[in-house]
């Protein structure tokens, strides 16, 4: 009896599971319907393209289903998907050598084919019993002189509404094994959709070589980088140094005038090229964010943005208040606070606000952080059409969270060798993560993830 009693509470729960698994295997056939439409225009290359985008929409159902099966057997079920990123090889690279979602596509035809027809009868059984036992009680006090539909026979009779009793027993059996059909079901989602073994180790040994690669990509091409910048502006200036001071050596004698001029002129070169290791140093690793730390080096890069950018250093990191363009020359003063709303920063007097100082950070974090914002801040600047933009650093679980949002006109998206992709490098260079939301219309909001061990 206590068995039956358990049974009947479980009832509403396992109804509504199923219920809810009907409707999913209805969007699930229509996934299906979609895959098989892609796969078939991939055939002749047209629906390539297509075959990463068709799996972003996927994910999210399967996800739900999972968190569903999870809270059903007490138990979450996590799954970790490679992620989808990248040029279009990158992408299809990550959706074909995913184990997980060829699973996930397993699940969306069984579940297509089989959810539907158990909600039906999840709900059909159970009231086809609650017929059975009540049509002694209505076939003549609601419908008299009028035959009633039974399983296989008509009520007509006395003797034929007390049969119909009878059925109802096996009903009633098959309705209290409801609950353990949804749990079979959600047993089964956790057997197909549940993690794949080894698969974790896979994914993240896949994404230690994108990113290896990747850093190694970034690295040779700011090297290239380096050395045309060397070439083209210091070496060029440094060349025409040695060849006015030539000049002038032997014009000495004869034109002492045009001498001198040849003098002054290479001096003034001298100093170009000067200016230029300057600026080709400062993009390598400016020298305040070593002689004086990350807060010191945002607020010089704050100072230098055309757009009004407002600083919030809270977690620990320097407060101090900024004025100077030259991040060579960062001096601290005292502490403004920051008031709400990007018109609190004025392109002349840059804020930054903390509490307390803390050690310095690794120094591939600290640079990584600078370039990062430096680079969202360009981007703002010439994307945008932004008024303000506000940058806050803080830690979270031994991460250093770099948030960067602008009031802009929003839209903004990654693409390939352009300087969202930059940044997703970089950070993912030091098993960083980077989110970007950016809808239509604004406003744009970067956050990157650098663990530091804070």
């Amino acid at each position: 009896m206590r068995w039956i009693l358990r049974r009947v509470r479980r009832l509403p729960g396992a109804i509504g599971y199923l219920l809810v698994g009907g409707v999913t295997s209805v969007v699930a056939l229509f996934l299906v319907l979609a895959v098989l439409v892609v796969g078939a225009a991939s055939l002749v290359g047209l629906g390539v393209p297509a075959i990463p985008e068709v799996v972003r929409v996927v994910r999210p159902v399967v996800g739900f289903e999972r968190r569903r099966a999870g809270r059903r057997l007490g138990r979450a079920i996590v799954v970790e998907y490679r992620p989808i990123s990248g040029g279009l090889r990158e992408r299809l690279g990550a959706v074909v050598g995913d184990p997980a979602n060829r699973r996930d596509l397993g699940w969306l035809g069984v579940h297509g084919v089989f959810g539907t027809v158990i909600a039906v009868l999840a709900v059909g059984v159970p009231l086809g019993f609650l017929n059975q036992v009540a049509i002694p009680g209505y076939w003549q006090a609601v419908l008299p002189d009028r035959p009633v539909d039974s399983f296989g026979f008509q009520v007509t009779s006395w003797p034929l509404a007390w049969a119909s009793l009878a059925i109802a027993v096996p009903l009633a059996a098959v309705t209290l094994q409801i609950p353990m059909v949804a749990q079979g079901q959600a047993l089964l989602a956790r057997a197909l959709l549940g993690p794949v073994p080894d698969a974790g180790l896979a994914v993240r040994v896949a994404e230690l070589t994108a990113t290896r690669a990747a850093a190694l990509d970034a690295h040779g091409a700011e090297l290239r980088r380096i050395e045309r910048d060397l070439h083209d502006g210091a070496q060029a200036r440094i060349a025409a140094v040695i060849m006015q001071l030539g000049l002038a050596d032997q014009l000495r004698e004869r034109d002492s005038a045009t001498a001198d001029e040849l003098v002054r002129k290479a001096q003034e070169t001298a100093e170009a090229a000067l200016v230029e290791l300057r600026d080709v140093v400062r993009s390598v690793y400016p020298p305040v964010l070593a002689d004086r730390g990350l807060a010191s080096a945002l607020g010089a890069l704050a100072a230098r943005s055309p757009i009004p950018v407002q600083l919030n250093l809270n977690g620990g990191i320097a407060v101090e208040q900024f004025t100077s363009i030259d991040d060579t020359r960062a001096v601290g003063g005292s502490a403004t606070p920051v008031t709400s709303g990007f018109g609190a920063a004025r392109r002349s007097d840059r804020e930054a606000s903390g509490s307390a100082l803390i050690g310095r950070l690794p120094a591939a974090v600290e640079a990584a952080a600078y370039f990062v914002i430096a680079e969202a801040l360009t981007n703002a600047t010439k994307h945008s059409g932004a008024q303000g933009i506000q940058v806050s650093l803080t830690e979270a679980d031994g991460n250093l969270v770099v948030d960067v949002r602008d009031d802009g006109l929003g839209g903004a998206h990654e693409s390939e060798g352009g300087g969202l992709a930059g940044i997703r490098r970089r950070a993912e260079a030091l098993d960083g993560r980077m989110t970007l939301n950016s809808p239509v219309g604004g406003p744009t909001a970067i956050r990157v993830e650098l663990p530091c061990g804070l």
